[in-house]
């Protein structure tokens, strides 16, 4: 072969992957402006539905809702949002289209759960939501580490999609009626061992889905997916057990199973808060925020308040989408520094009791939460929390003047509250025709016990003294390990 004829060959060759590469961009762009004109369009209906009734069904399979169009118009907008992100992320990446692809396919699945009423199409979708998600987070096929995180997550996937069968299905065969509208209508029907039965199966896969303890390991393990990709998973798929409990609101109600859904709640919300403050990897802080997020999510069910559930899973949605995409720029060497003990002074302290009380005040004043001796107070005294540890780090921070220390709280939890307080009225307003949404619930020993212990845990956390207990520091750092094989163990991948 002559030189002139190597160096055409050679410029054909380069040609040609110029071409694939041009390809596999176009792909990328194209599925990105889908999803904004797709987004679009549920907000459309998202607006219309807030003033006009647009509930429709197609046979026994589909039925939409205010709910619906909501939820359709989170996922596109976070899908279109990390797509367009990722078209620039993975450039080079091999498995870019099949990143794509899969990213489109579970938020098709997820479009579909919220809208199934057959029972058999629901569990189907969730079963593609789990099936999806793992070949995302294994979707580098050369990376042993990710295939053995896919293959440990698929399993946690199974065992819940096998929990939400038995949970459905059980009601379903008794009343001989296969459609959801059919069961939450006909509770009246059912044998009590069947109702409560079906709603531990429920919440069972709630749980597995949400990572919530002891089913956390799977997401721990998970961090080998793309950073659009946890991203994806963080803000979208884990918050799907929100969506589930809220389907089935009125199962929870009929078996009186709140007071589980508080405990298992607040335990994860605790547990998970104490892990993210042992974690040393940027990915592994943010994976244990998100369980201790969706502990609060659950939590907020088991109040009765499904309707401040789906605001939660909204406003985490943006916040830890914006996490993982921005990971990459907070990630720096620091020196270990040594933890400091926190201390306040006696007027710091007054401050930060005061701006609390007014934050609980604001909130109970625009939402209505926390007026009347129930379930409610408990979200009031979580704001009331939220407020004044906000403010304990402004009073704590020495570059900032006496004036910006006494203006930053108020501005701070008035624009936070408001924001919310909106949401909140926004998001009752469009799901009012989801059964038992909002249901506050008669305040117990139980609860008033356990949110005792929750305040306990929370000062224990906060005042470091854990860090005194051995024992302790090493059983959650244990806890908080992922799988095994998930992590750096092979000396070569394939």
């Amino acid at each position: 072969m002559s030189p002139t004829e190597t160096i055409g060959l050679k410029d054909s060759r380069n040609i040609q992957i110029k071409n694939r590469k041009q390809s596999v961009l176009d792909y990328s762009k194209a599925v990105s402006l889908f999803l904004w004109l797709l987004f679009v369009a549920n907000f459309g209906l998202l607006i219309f539905t807030s003033t006009d009734n647009l509930n429709y069904s197609i046979g026994e399979l589909f039925r939409t809702s205010g709910f619906t169009y909501l939820i359709w118009t989170v996922v596109t907008f976070f899908s279109a949002i990390i797509t367009t992100y990722a078209t620039n992320y993975t450039k080079g990446f091999k498995y870019r289209n099949r990143f794509v692809t899969l990213s489109l396919a579970f938020m098709f699945a997820v479009m579909c759960f919220v809208a199934s009423n057959h029972i058999m199409l629901l569990i189907s979708s969730w079963l593609l939501m789990g099936f999806f998600m793992a070949q995302l987070i294994g979707v580098d096929k050369r990376w042993k580490e990710a295939k053995h995180a896919a293959a440990y997550a698929q399993k946690f996937f199974l065992l819940g999609t096998l929990a939400l069968a038995v949970g459905v299905l059980m009601p379903a065969i008794s009343i001989d009626n296969y459609t959801i509208n059919g069961i939450i209508t006909s509770w009246d029907r059912l044998p009590n061992h069947i109702i409560l039965l079906s709603s531990l199966f429920v919440i069972v896969a709630a749980m597995i889905q949400s990572a919530i303890y002891p089913f956390h390991r799977w997401l721990l393990s998970a961090m080998t997916s793309p950073t659009p990709a946890s991203a994806l998973m963080h803000a979208g798929f884990v918050n799907g057990s929100g969506i589930l409990l809220t389907l089935f609101a009125i199962l929870i109600y009929v078996s009186n199973t709140f007071d589980i859904l508080f405990i298992i709640g607040g335990l994860t919300a605790i547990l998970a808060q104490f892990t993210k403050l042992l974690q040393v990897n940027a990915k592994q802080k943010l994976a244990c925020s998100t369980i201790a997020q969706m502990g609060f999510m659950i939590m907020q069910c088991g109040l009765g308040f499904f309707n401040a559930a789906i605001v939660h899973l909204i406003l985490h949605g943006f916040y830890k989408a914006y996490l993982f995409l921005s990971v990459g720029e907070g990630v720096k060497q620091n020196i270990p520094q040594q933890n400091l003990n926190i201390k306040i002074k006696p007027l710091q302290a007054i401050v930060v009791l005061g701006f609390g009380a007014l934050g609980a005040y604001l909130f109970m004043t625009l939402t209505g939460k926390g007026s009347s001796l129930d379930s409610s107070i408990f979200l009031t005294l979580i704001v009331a929390i939220t407020v004044g540890q906000i403010t304990y780090n402004i009073v704590k921070e020495k570059s900032l003047s006496l004036l910006q220390k006494a203006v930053w709280p108020p501005v701070l939890f008035v624009a936070g509250i408001v924001v919310y307080a909106l949401m909140y009225n926004g998001v009752t307003t469009v799901i009012k025709d989801t059964p038992m949404a909002v249901v506050p619930i008669p305040v117990t020993v139980l609860e008033m016990t356990f949110g005792i212990v929750f305040l306990i845990g929370f000062f224990i956390m906060k005042l470091g003294i854990y860090r005194q207990a051995p024992w302790l520091y090493v059983k959650l750092l244990n806890v908080s390990q992922p799988f095994k094989k998930s992590v750096l163990t092979f000396s070569k991948s394939k």
